[in-house]
């Protein structure tokens, strides 16, 4: 096990991250019935899933989906993002939960809508419908930010259709989940996490991996929740992208 930066190894160069008004690069395609974003050229042999945190589709996130997908230049990505909420994201405005009547929205939301037995079985039919669609894609790996997080971890065990795996501000991270991860895997936790259950999560991988701390961001920084008009914020951000593309062009 390793908890080395990648940052040393930079394959990739990222495009000026824009902090207001982004503009798409991709388009909205129709996969398992759900609307999904796709980016990246059509010519790539590599693919990436996203799954989202539970605000739904954002600027920063998409903008993070079209790094993924054209900044490695040596490999590029197709990169795919699911609705799985089908149009009925969390509010964003119930985070952070301070109040009883943000805590019970929020714990209402992940016992229903996002409870992981819901999104489990789509993500390998999406991965397998897509495939079948774009017969260049010959390896996918998957990257989810908070609550996609705990997806992405028990997606990532025996049996997976995915060669990498990667986290970023994971929610609901448990090291009963560990042991069974069979892929290399990154996670990127925030300063909002539980570091002693992470370090936990990350002693009972038996697979190559990193953990790559960002302890001034807040959770979500990578996703819905990041003000990218704070240069602090921006820089950070483009160093969880930078790290999460040496890690894909590593492993993927």
């Amino acid at each position: 096990m390793s908890t080395e930066s990648t940052q040393s190894k930079a394959c990739c160069n990222l495009p000026v991250v824009v902090s207001k008004g982004y503009e798409p690069k991709g388009e909205y395609i129709t996969v398992d019935g759900m609307k999904t974003y796709a980016t990246g050229p059509p010519t790539a042999t590599r693919a990436i899933l996203i799954i989202y945190d539970v605000f739904g589709f954002f600027p920063q996130t998409i903008q993070g989906a079209d790094i993924l997908a054209h900044s490695d230049k040596e490999h590029p990505h197709r990169v795919f993002m699911p609705d799985f909420f089908e149009g009925q994201p969390a509010d964003i405005s119930w985070y952070p939960p301070d109040n009883d009547e943000k805590r019970k929205n929020l714990g209402e939301f992940f016992q229903t809508k996002a409870a992981p037995p819901k999104t489990l079985p789509r993500v390998p039919k999406v991965v397998q419908e897509i495939s079948a669609k774009e017969s260049k894609l010959e390896k996918w790996g998957v990257v989810g930010f908070c609550w996609g997080g705990k997806i992405v971890n028990l997606s990532s065990q025996e049996g997976t259709v995915f060669k990498a795996a990667a986290a970023c501000h994971p929610a609901m991270v448990a090291a009963a989940d560990a042991p069974g991860v069979t892929i290399p895997y990154a996670m990127l936790p925030s300063k909002d996490e539980d570091m002693a259950e992470i370090e936990k999560w990350q002693k009972g991988l038996k697979v190559p991996n990193i953990v790559e701390h960002f302890p001034d961001q807040i959770h979500g920084w990578m996703a819905a929740r990041s003000n990218l008009e704070d240069p602090k914020v921006r820089a950070e951000y483009e160093r969880g992208y930078q790290t999460l593309l040496n890690f894909f062009h590593e492993h993927l």
